[in-house]
Parts: structure tokens; sequence; C-alpha cells
């Protein structure tokens, strides 16, 4: 992947000495270490994205099923797991 773009911050002048310090015990340049960091921010951000995508389907695709009358009630869930777990607690 050529490197094409420059990106310039501000930082505090410790932070940057302590940086390049230990991106040097790495054997590493800090740029390396820098797009690294980058890179694996990019993909946190992504995953929670698509995560949060993911949760926001799954309640409309609830919220639409117990508007039609097709899901559970609480009592209901709170029943089914209560005698699940005496059929458990009986095998053991």
């Amino acid at each position: 992947m050529g490197k094409e773009a420059a990106f310039t911050m501000k930082l505090e002048v410790e932070l940057r000495s302590d940086f390049i310090a230990e991106a040097e015990a790495l054997h590493r340049p800090a740029s390396q270490v820098g797009r690294q960091l980058m890179r694996e921010f990019v993909e946190r951000q992504r995953m929670k994205r698509e995560h949060s995508a993911f949760v926001e389907r799954k309640v409309v695709r609830a919220r639409t099923s117990m508007q039609a009358g097709q899901g559970f009630g609480n009592d209901e869930v709170e029943a089914e797991f209560a005698d699940r777990r005496a059929r458990v607690s009986n095998q053991a």
C-alpha cells in the first residue's frame, strides 16, 4: 500500500518522546507504529458500528414481532426458564 498522504498532529512533548522511545524499543519506526494504531482504531470503530446496527435490527424485529402478537411476555419467558432450571437441577 503506497503512502500518499501526510498526517500532522500536535501533542505533548513528553508523549511524543515516550512514543518514539517505545517504538524504538520495538525496533520499529514510530510512523509504522502510528499507522498500526490507526488501523486498529478504524477496525474497532467499524466493529462497534456493525454491532450497533446488528442490535438495532434485532430490536426492530423483536418490536415488530411483539406488535404482531408473535412474541412471548416476560411472565411466559420467566416460567419457561424456571421450568428448564428445575429440569437441569433434577438431572444433577
